[in-house]
């Protein structure tokens, strides 16, 4: 875990880049409602503001499942497989290269079931933050990949 400080510090500089003008989608920030406010803070200095934040939900029994299902490549950790729902054609080796296919630390589902605790402890609160500022949006994360996909573009539009 890295500092607030030094987050919010890495985060304005990268928004503050030409590319960043029109906007940014920010994946894993904020993750507390501290972070929360230093972001609104912040984009005041760009004349910005938080526009919609899109909340994918779905169980913890889901997510465990999803999460530890997960095996990467080992020689190009971009090739990415899931037990159910992205099976390689051969057990534990890579449909692309052959290489073999290994499980992360933090894909082991000790590991996941931790995250998702921490996850409850110190990000849950920023659904109630973002809804009482009228910016959250709810998203069925059980549907269809494709399905998720267009809510989840349907709500950036907003």
């Amino acid at each position: 875990m890295v500092p607030d400080d030094v987050t919010v510090a890495m985060i304005k500089d990268r928004l503050s880049r030409p590319d960043c003008e029109a906007g940014a989608v920010l994946d894993g920030f904020p993750r507390t409602p501290a972070q929360a406010e230093a972001l609104e803070i912040m984009l005041q200095d760009f004349n910005g503001q938080v526009d919609v934040v899109p909340f994918i939900t779905a169980g913890e029994d889901v997510l465990i499942e999803r999460l530890s299902g997960r095996w990467t490549c080992r020689a190009n950790g971009g090739h990415v497989f899931n037990e159910k729902t992205n099976p390689p054609k051969i057990d534990k080796k890579c449909d692309f290269d052959g290489s073999e296919l290994y499980q992360r630390d933090d894909d082991k589902p000790e590991t996941v079931k931790n995250r998702i605790k921490v996850y409850f402890e110190q990000t849950s609160p920023l659904i109630s933050y973002y809804r009482d500022h009228g910016k959250l949006v709810e998203i069925d994360g059980t549907q269809s990949i494709d399905q998720v996909t267009d809510d989840l573009l349907v709500a950036l539009k907003k």
